[in-house]
Order: C-alpha cells, then structure tokens, then sequence
C-alpha cells in the first residue's frame, strides 16, 4: 500500500529511489560512494529532490502568473521565474544525471496543491496570492541553499554557490512588488 502512495507523489518517488541507491552503497565496500549506486549523500540528494521540485513550481507558477496576473510587473516577474528557474532546472539535472541521483519528473503534491488553488484565483486576488507565495517560496529557498553553501560534494557546492545569488534576486524582487502593491 505505502508503495501506492509513493508512486503518486513524484517528489516521494524519486527520494525513494535515491535512498534504495543509498542502501545499496552502504551494504558494499564502497563506503565513500565515489563511483557507487548513489553519487552524493543520502541528505545532498534529498536536497537535490527537493529543489528539483521547487523549481518545476516556479516554472509552472510562473506560467500561470503570465495567463492570469493583471499587474505588469508580476508579469515580468513571471516570465523571469520560467527563464530562470528553467535554466537551473536543467543545471540540476545534468548533475544529477552526472551523481545518479533521481530527480522528480512532475511537482510533488504540496506544490501541485498550491498551484490548483492559485489557478483558481483571479485579478487582484491572484497578484496577491503569488506574489505572497513567491516571497514566502523563495524565502525558503534561500534558507535551504545557505544551508548547502558547503556541501560535501563539490560539484553541488559549486552549483548551489553559482545559483544562490539568483535565488536572493528573485526574493529581493518578489519583495519590493509585493511592497509596491497597493492591496
């Protein structure tokens, strides 16, 4: 049963995956995972899955900003969310791909619950919602990637430290629009 719960959520599925990876480095002799099943840590690709999730909900968010935000500058910030985070998502998954880490193939359940419910939304409502949403997002984000600043693993760390400083971007932006908002 708890099989057929994991296969509906991506997000639970692929931390699933990488932590079978995970096993499986520990019952060998390779204890220090460098050329085993799993490239990183059981924590780093738990990060890994996590931020890939993040990112597809950005994208996606901020497609749904484009259709249905009335204020320009949400726009904006909208299409930078897809350009932005689109890159990093596939940043992501080259290296994942380099560390056989597992990355989530749609938005975990939380995500898409969020995302249906500012689908709903409209007007001034919707400008709102996202933008709280994106401050809150990237509040988050920011956190959880200071976090990692210094990864074991080198190439995470390199990725993480190239990425952060578009993330605080992102929140320093989300911020003074959601400042500029008169509602």
């Amino acid at each position: 049963m708890a099989c057929n719960n994991e296969s509906t959520d991506s997000v639970s599925k692929a931390d699933s995956l990488n932590e079978a990876k995970s096993d499986s480095n520990n019952t060998s002799d390779n204890s220090k995972m460098k050329g085993g099943v799993l490239g990183v840590s059981e924590s780093t690709a738990s990060f890994m899955t996590g931020v890939a999730d993040v990112g597809m909900t950005e994208v996606k968010l901020g497609q749904l900003a484009q259709e249905k935000a009335t204020n320009a500058r949400i726009k904006v910030f909208g299409q930078m969310m897809v350009n932005d985070h689109s890159k990093a998502g596939d940043e992501l998954k080259a290296l994942a791909g380099k560390k056989n880490v597992t990355l989530p193939q749609t938005m975990g359940d939380d995500h898409q619950k969020k995302y249906d419910d500012l689908q709903k939304k409209s007007g001034k409502d919707f400008d709102k919602a996202y933008i709280n949403a994106m401050v809150d997002g990237h509040e988050s984000a920011v956190s959880d990637f200071k976090k990692n600043t210094d990864n074991s693993d080198a190439d995470v760390k390199e990725w993480v430290n190239k990425t952060l400083p578009t993330l605080q971007m992102h929140l320093d932006s989300a911020k003074a629009i959601k400042k500029a908002l008169k509602y």
